[in-house]
């Protein structure tokens, strides 16, 4: 029986339905990372101002600190732990990890959400529109230039492109 102060619902996350109950109060952060146990997305601010804790819903990113979890039922939900396909990294997971983009690793998963649906709006994005569509997830490691870089680089990839990339951006100027 379930308490009658919770809410059983039943989500669609990287595309399989997971049910669960919670108080009607919770954001979709808490139920993702404690009653999910999908602990890529990460607690950041619980702000809405880093954009560790971005998730996608139906393909649009999302501060899922802001969200609450009721809202989220109904619609399309993608983690960082769906981008993969099976053992096969996504492009966007393969650069970062080719290029060193992610340093301490907290701030890299909201990014790769971020970076992923602005790649399906805009397959070539320029850097300037790399740069804008980041732009609400912060990173305190590595100054972001290897971040632009691998999505460059993912977008290449995604495109059937096969670039090569530059000596000083893997090892660094």
């Amino acid at each position: 029986m379930i308490d009658p102060g919770k809410v059983l619902a039943t989500f669609c996350i990287n595309g399989e339905e997971q049910a669960c109950a919670f108080v009607s109060h919770r954001t979709l952060l808490e139920v993702l990372r404690e009653d999910l146990q999908l602990t890529g997305t990460k607690h950041g601010c619980e702000l809405g101002e880093c954009g560790a804790c971005t998730v996608q819903i139906n393909g649009v990113p999302v501060l899922s600190c802001l969200m609450l979890a009721v809202d989220a039922i109904g619609q399309q939900i993608r983690t960082v732990e769906g981008l993969a396909d099976g053992p096969a990294l996504h492009p966007l997971q393969d650069a970062f990890a080719d290029l060193g983009a992610a340093q301490c690793g907290y701030c890299t998963p909201g990014l790769l959400m971020t970076a992923e649906a602005l790649i399906a709006r805009d397959p070539c994005p320029s850097r300037e529109a790399i740069k804008q569509g980041l732009a609400g997830n912060l990173c305190r490691c590595t100054g972001y230039l290897k971040i632009f870089e691998a999505v460059e680089l993912a977008a290449a990839r995604m495109r059937g492109e096969n670039p090569v990339p530059k000596r000083e951006t893997i090892y660094g100027s």
